[in-house]
């Protein structure tokens, strides 16, 4: 397994400072999701025309990879259909540019369940999937907010006909907001399981309260041992949603404390 950290967890640090923390750390990857004042990824100057192929050599010569660009993309609000169409195929064209396997896509916008057209979304996620293809480009549909309930993912995913669909599996939703065990959200996903994100929390005064990996109540580890056990050698990439919550530790700490506390675990794995 590959471990990377998303620029979500840094809002504050510059290109330089991103790319130098995950070269140091000895990180595989570098998952896309806003750099400074920028959520629009194709908007970053980094990828700008003028920029991309000397990024792309940059990331590639020090061994690295920009796995996932994670679009905003949200296709099951009622009603909304052209605007984060418009997101998810403007990602998956950088992608394509970038060598990045995969865009995120979400049923709705927020982590916790709420009501979302799931006939929407299947029609708008099949034609994404058919954007992507030729593009080598997998859209992954996101575990949050009704479809981290895994039987509802497993019946949404089983009813798309498309090759390159896949699943993010946000370790954290299912266990957090549906009370799943790792191995029951596996047993109904796994066959779709393309990326991992993982976080760490714990409940408070009835609301998650977010930690650093090891210091909340989240099971990664059995995670780990089961994708470990079926062949999983994909990315675990830390989602620290520092950007949306300003409070939570700095990234340089974070992010050093993940990757040292991440490959224990991976030692521990049978």
């Amino acid at each position: 397994m590959k471990l990377a950290f998303s620029t979500l967890g840094c809002p504050g640090w510059s290109w330089n400072e991103i790319f130098a923390t995950a070269k140091d750390l000895g990180l595989a990857g570098i998952e896309i999701r806003g750099i400074g004042g920028e959520m629009y990824a194709p908007r970053i100057q980094v990828f700008s025309p003028a920029r991309l192929s000397q990024t792309v050599a940059q990331v590639k010569e020090a061994g690295m990879e920009l796995p996932m660009l994670t679009s905003g993309a949200s296709l099951g609000l009622a009603g909304s259909q052209d605007a984060p169409m418009d997101e998810a195929r403007a990602y998956i064209d950088l992608a394509q540019q970038l060598g990045s396997p995969f865009v995120r896509v979400m049923v709705t916008p927020v982590a916790k369940p709420e009501p979302a057209d799931l006939r929407q979304t299947a029609r708008l996620y099949s034609q994404l999937c058919g954007y992507a293809a030729p593009r080598g480009v997998t859209p992954l549909l996101e575990t949050n907010g009704v479809l981290a309930d895994s039987a509802a993912m497993k019946e949404f995913m089983e009813s798309c006909g498309a090759q390159n669909c896949g699943v993010l599996w946000d370790i954290h939703h299912p266990y957090r907001f549906f009370g799943e065990s790792p191995e029951k959200t596996y047993s109904n996903i796994g066959r779709w399981v393309r990326y991992t994100h993982v976080k760490d929390s714990v409940m408070k005064d009835g609301q998650v309260s977010y930690r650093m990996m090891g210091y909340g109540d989240v099971p990664v580890l059995d995670t780990l041992q089961i994708l470990s056990k079926n062949g999983y050698s994909g990315y675990v990439t830390l989602e620290w949603l520092k950007r949306w919550c300003p409070d939570l530790q700095e990234p340089g700490i974070v992010f050093s404390h993940f990757t040292s506390y991440m490959s224990y675990l991976l030692t521990q794995l049978n």
